[in-house]
């Protein structure tokens, strides 16, 4: 093109300059620079014009690079927005707007799993994922949050173990009525279960040598994985496998690290003829469990169908009270997956197996149960709201903070002793969620509205503190769904636009029972600390969940939670 050539000024829109290659080495490529000009000033020599009298740009550039030799036509953005200082702030606000709207669109959760290369080191930790099965026939409310207690009297606990099974005299530990507490192979274990009429979701576990099934509740809120014991077992529930029968050399030895763990905040006894080590543990449901530590063979199968065998330590559990005998009627025990170093993935992290990481999945779709992960591999790129985990030596639970509750538009009281923050604890082990003294009785004073719409009260349905007859047939929650506004829960920050939300629709605090609607929302003034909010089952459905102890993070997006993108299927639910 010729600069030079006279022609209106008003016509020329833009330039683009094309420099070909040089002739002995086209390698290097052809250059292309484009630019727009406005219509009323055209330069009259470009070899003489300033940078920063020059429009802006766009450059699109082959290999190699322009030569920083010849920079007249290179455009300046701190000399651009020197002088236009508002044309800066709204570069700003339009690039904030644009990512808040980029991170609004992809609020879902992509279940893009990390790339796993087959190449990698063997000693890459691995990751393990189960599915999760209904729990048929079990209707009671359950509430976890379990503590280790003081064993009282341990000489006269468990007489032997004389090579066989272990002789135990008969205790009663029913908990007083005032006891308040709070890139590699991969494997999957399905979750099966629900909220209501069954109570919990529950996976299998292969244990033992020759490895047998057994069917354990998955708790966040306990520390130990615990199966019922044949030793001989006082006070068991029938179950659904075959009781465990330890032998002497399953039997953990009161110095070892592991009992250390668990009887580090008990009183110091002496027991010089004791060989195992004694624990009980108290649930906030007002249930225990009392045994001994085990050490067993825990089998499991990798994606690729390798078998992983190694020893865990578990409770041997030989008299249960409470609820959990009514619970335990179709399982064998309870998947402690807390961050205690007692815990089952704290265990496989300690031995190098997996990154401690804990994910599970609760599907809403009464035919499908969902899944749970141990490790890192199946946690999203992308697509996950993140919160920091809360530590304290003394919590074991999974524990972040909340700044804010809203039912529709209207907010509720926290009701914490500090009014700007409440805790809240993720609780798989829980049928239930539980708001604190204030924060419920607002939320059920907001829900009264509902009786302008025809919803009666109905005293004399017991299944929970508070249902409503509907003014027509109900069947399922989509049928009054639109009754009722969506909780949200608000994290990190007040300023709604930066802050990380948890939101729980009607389906995630409504069950229909007996053709009504009722409040799966519970009072927790007695439950923990009482200033404590705790999301059970009921609302952690439909979301996929991750509790990440190597980065102390708590994080949760919508899913479908039917399966991993990786697996065809799930293991365990063939059939």
């Amino acid at each position: 093109m010729d600069f030079d050539d006279e022609r209106p000024q008003q016509q020329v829109t833009g330039v683009v300059i094309i420099t070909l290659p040089p002739s002995d080495n086209p390698s290097f490529g052809k250059t292309i620079t484009a630019f727009t000009l406005t219509n009323d000033v055209l330069p009259q020599s470009l070899t003489t014009q300033e940078p920063d009298q020059v429009l802006p740009t766009t450059r699109v550039v082959s290999s190699p690079p322009p030569s920083s030799q010849s920079p007249q036509f290179g455009f300046s953005f701190s000399g651009f927005f020197s002088e236009n200082p508002r044309k800066l702030l709204g570069f700003l606000g339009v690039s904030l707007f644009a990512l808040l709207l980029y991170s609004s669109c992809f609020s879902s959760t992509f279940v893009e799993l990390r790339n796993s290369n087959d190449n990698d080191d063997d000693n890459k930790p691995e990751s393990f994922i189960f599915p999760l099965y209904h729990k048929l026939g079990a209707a009671d409310l359950e509430l976890k949050l379990g503590r280790f207690v003081d064993v009282v009297d341990k000489e006269n606990l468990v007489v032997s173990i004389n090579g066989g099974p272990m002789e135990t005299k008969m205790v009663n530990k029913l908990v007083a009525a005032n006891s308040v507490v709070m890139d590699s192979s991969a494997t999957i274990l399905p979750v099966r279960g629900n909220v209501y009429p069954d109570g919990l979701y529950f996976t299998c576990m292969l244990l033992g040598n020759p490895q047998r099934p057994y069917f354990l509740d998955i708790d966040t809120g306990s520390d130990l994985t615990w199966i019922q014991c044949d030793a001989p077992c006082s006070s068991c529930a029938k179950g659904a496998n075959p009781l465990y029968k330890p032998t002497k050399v399953n039997i953990v030895p009161s110095g070892d690290s592991m009992c250390m763990e668990v009887q580090k905040n008990q009183k110091p006894q002496i027991c010089e003829t004791c060989e195992q080590c004694d624990y009980e543990i108290e649930y906030a449901d007002r249930s225990s469990s009392l045994g001994v530590l085990a050490k067993d063979k825990l089998h499991l199968v990798t994606a690729n169908g390798s078998i992983t065998n190694l020893d865990v330590v578990f409770g041997c559990a030989y008299d249960q009270q409470g609820i959990l005998l009514n619970t335990l009627s179709k399982t064998d025990g309870i998947l402690g997956l807390s961050k205690a170093k007692v815990s089952l993935p704290s265990q496989l992290a300690s031995k190098g197996i997996i990154n401690n990481v804990v994910g599970h999945c609760l599907a809403t779709d009464v035919a499908s149960g969902g899944y749970m992960f141990l490790g890192d591999d199946f946690v999203p790129n992308r697509g996950m709201s993140w919160v920091p985990m809360l530590g304290s030596p003394s919590i074991e639970f999974y524990h972040t903070q909340l700044v804010k509750i809203n039912y529709g538009s209207s907010s509720l009281s926290l009701g914490a002793k500090d009014s700007d923050k409440a805790g809240v604890v993720f609780d798989s082990g829980s049928s239930y969620t539980y708001f604190t003294k204030q924060a419920y009785a607002e939320l059920v004073s907001s829900l009264s509205e509902v009786s302008e719409l025809g919803f009666i009260q109905d005293a004399s349905d017991p299944t929970l503190p508070i249902c409503w007859r509907a003014p027509f047939p109900i069947r399922t929650i989509m049928d009054v769904k639109k009754y009722f506004k969506t909780l949200t829960l608000q994290f990190g920050s007040k300023w709604w636009i930066i802050s990380k939300k948890f939101h729980i629709p009607p389906e995630g605090y409504l069950i229909i029972s007996k053709g009504n609607v009722c409040l799966g929302i519970l009072d927790g003034s007695n439950v923990h600390d009482g200033s404590t909010l705790i999301l059970g089952d009921i609302s952690l459905r439909g979301q996929l969940v991750v509790y990440d102890n190597e980065k102390q993070k708590i994080g949760w997006g919508p899913s479908g939670c039917g399966k991993p993108s990786r697996f065809k299927s799930l293991p365990f639910f063939e059939g």
